[in-house]
């Protein structure tokens, strides 16, 4: 069993509340979701309003092909262009 896990860290230019920075992460966690679905969810950098954090996590059975699918979809999270990607971390473990 292969499990790839990623966090990617994103920068909300003109977020002046948590309202608003909701509204664009939920976006981007719904596209994800659709896209691949996978397991994604906010994990990180709560109260703050121009910085959001994004976790997911994919199970499979070959390693080139999760880290293929870990690859979209960071290049997806970065062309939306719903928020500036300013970190991205990721992670396969064989078990």
């Amino acid at each position: 069993m292969v499990v790839g896990y990623g966090i990617i860290v994103f920068r909300i230019e003109g977020c002046g509340s948590l309202k608003e920075k909701r509204s664009v992460v939920k976006s981007i966690i719904a596209r994800i979701q659709n896209q691949f679905n996978i397991s994604v969810a906010e994990v990180g950098a709560n109260d703050t309003h121009g910085r959001a954090e994004i976790g997911f996590a994919l199970v499979g059975n070959d390693q080139r092909v999760i880290n293929s699918k870990m690859d979209k979809v960071i290049n997806l999270a970065e062309d939306m262009h719903l928020a500036e990607v300013i970190d991205t971390e990721m992670e396969i473990m064989i078990l």
